[in-house]
């Protein structure tokens, strides 16, 4: 049995009504966390895992990431509701295929979307993590990344691998600018993982596709990023700071 104490630490979940965030998140409340369970759209699935751990105090929170608005608001909510934060966890993102066969106004559409949710909101919540951490004299932040940074993508998701690789970038220079203000910074780096958006390509691709091109016998499954991050937040790991950690059944190996 698991188990790291995360027992006073409050934790704000990025995309946490499904796939890698939902199962991050749950972990996290199940090892004692107050967890900020932000949702997009689906409402039922963020209150429904609030209510499986009613004696965290967790609570869910709305806010569409593309709207600039909404992100400085999500913030401000939830400092408002817990007083403070101690993580941030910024898993949110959108997997947008866009081939450079479409027309240019099309292609570019895609971009400025993908932009928009996957590095221009993690950028705001950065500063704006940065600000709070600053006041309260400690931080962290973890990045969910891809290995699609390393490695490159195809060419249906230019859009997604920039933004990821911007995403990593601003992981890696947090760290070194503000260790001695006592925030660290990491980013996990996930290959092919069963979620709803891998479901998706797999009913296109087929999965013996994927399963060719990992070392391991199965898929990563979100439970499998889910002890790694606890880590992270419970201090364990500090003097890690700035590292990258690949969790890609060996698809891609550094």
């Amino acid at each position: 049995m698991i188990h790291i104490d995360l027992k006073g630490k409050t934790i704000l979940v990025t995309g946490a009504s499904n796939g890698i965030g939902k199962e991050v998140a749950g972990f996290l409340m199940k090892m004692g966390a107050r967890v900020a369970v932000h949702y997009g759209t689906n409402k039922t699935s963020a209150d429904e895992l609030v209510s499986l751990y009613k004696g965290t105090d967790s609570k869910a929170f709305k806010a569409d990431l593309s709207k600039e608005e909404e992100v400085y608001a999500l913030v401000e909510n939830v400092i408002d509701s817990f007083g403070k934060l101690d993580v941030i966890l910024l898993n949110a993102g959108v997997f947008l295929p866009h081939s450079v066969k479409q027309n240019t106004e099309d292609w570019f559409s895609v971009w400025k979307k993908t932009m928009d949710i996957n590095l221009n909101a993690v950028g705001l919540l950065t500063k704006l993590g940065i600000d709070h951490f600053i006041t309260a004299k400690e931080g962290k932040f973890i990045f969910i990344g891809s290995r699609a940074v390393f490695r490159g993508e195809t060419e249906e998701y230019l859009a997604y691998a920039a933004s990821k690789g911007g995403m990593v970038s601003l992981a890696r220079s947090v760290a070194r600018s503000f260790g001695k203000q006592n925030i660290k910074s990491f980013i996990v780096s996930p290959g092919f993982t069963r979620t709803q958006m891998a479901e998706n390509f797999i009913k296109t691709h087929g999965e013996e596709k994927v399963l060719e091109e990992i070392a391991l016998n199965e898929l990563t499954q979100p439970k499998d990023l889910a002890p790694l991050i606890a880590l992270m937040c419970s201090g364990l790991m500090d003097h890690a700071t700035g590292a990258t950690i690949d969790v890609n059944a060996g698809s891609h190996i550094r």
